[in-house]
């Protein structure tokens, strides 16, 4: 039996500029893949690509080709076609006359090869990340805890004040974090959500009781809950951003000071400013030299900046964005550039 993987190769239409560069293939690239479970898209991507995100390219997607899903099975080959001298890559075995022999399948599996590794993003699209203007007048809270308890953990029962629909059974509890500050302007633009937990509504009421199924941290009075939305990793595809992006590291998840590949970064552009799931942004460091002068006083001089990283978009809000960095070649600080790459 043939295991079916659904990939997801959806893409949005690039700018004329963008649609006009030469694609750059990697040093001595394949002239073939074969598709194996654990795949993604980036991984793909960039065994023949320097440039993952202009993977539609690549393929020749026309507008209509890129609204639907476009399927790559485990066995399936990958394979580079330069028979016309611009680099194309096409599904199956090459028969010649750039012409592939068909394959028959059966017993398809909802299981999508994804971008980027899903349980690295995972945790970051089920729970929540942020507390938005206005959250805090409707907030469900813990009211009272089981017979007195401080602390609550895997278990234990709690009352909640604010649960109006009683068909919503599943819930994440979380804590106000840290303030999102914007580095470009100091304003408050939103503040973190710390995840602590998940829950099961056992009987509704005002006060409601809840019973705690997965505790990541110590639970308390005063915590906060909000509804657990279906667990799903979209078929991100990358792409670059039709719009100049310029945004700026505001924080890296987990409140550490820097980060690198694999660290999860927010930035201060959301969905306001033209910023979309899937995106790929570049990282660049600000870079000044030091120097003496003729008088032997130090002087300051602003260098271009340093492209370093890459940031691949996967949850967006109105006025800021979480990215998932990827081939960074040093260390990510808090307020770094973000812009097209």
């Amino acid at each position: 039996m043939v295991r079916i993987i659904s990939a997801l190769i959806l893409a949005v239409t690039v700018a004329s500029a963008t649609a006009a560069e030469p694609l750059e293939l990697v040093d001595n690239p394949p002239e073939r893949h074969i598709v194996v479970k654990g795949d993604t898209l980036w991984d793909i991507s960039g065994k023949f690509l320097k440039q993952p995100w202009r993977w539609p390219d690549i393929w020749r997607m026309n507008q209509d080709q890129i609204k639907n899903p476009h399927l790559i099975y485990p066995g399936d080959i990958v394979w580079l076609d330069l028979s016309d001298g611009n680099p194309r890559l096409r599904l199956g075995k090459p028969l010649g006359n750039g012409k592939v022999q068909p394959k028959v399948y059966s017993t398809a599996i909802q299981q999508v090869i994804p971008s980027i590794p899903a349980k690295i993003i995972e945790p970051f699209i089920s729970q929540p990340l942020i507390l938005e203007p206005g959250d805090a007048a409707v907030a469900t809270r813990i009211v009272a805890t089981q017979e007195d308890r401080v602390i609550l953990g895997n278990g234990d029962t709690a009352f909640v004040s604010g649960i109006t629909d009683a068909s919503v059974v599943k819930w994440h509890i979380f804590r106000p974090g840290k303030p999102l500050k914007d580095p470009e302007t100091g304003d408050v633009i939103a503040q973190e959500a710390f995840f602590l937990g998940n829950a099961t509504l056992v009987e509704p009421g005002e006060p409601a009781t809840i019973r705690i199924t997965q505790s990541k941290e110590e639970v308390t009075r005063g915590d906060w809950l909000k509804p657990a939305p279906p667990t799903s990793i979209m078929a991100y595809v990358p792409h670059r951003p039709e719009l100049e992006i310029s945004a700026r590291i505001m924080s890296i998840y987990g409140g550490v000071s820097e980060g690198g590949s694999g660290s999860v970064v927010a930035l201060n552009r959301g969905e306001a400013d033209g910023v979309e799931m899937g995106h790929v942004l570049a990282l660049f460091r600000k870079r000044v030299s030091q120097d003496l002068d003729e008088s032997h006083q130090r002087v300051s001089t602003t260098i271009p900046d340093e492209r370093y990283a890459l940031a691949f978009i996967f949850r967006t809000f109105d006025r800021i964005s979480y990215a998932l960095v990827l081939e960074s070649s040093k260390s990510v600080l808090i307020g770094d550039a973000a812009r097209n790459p």
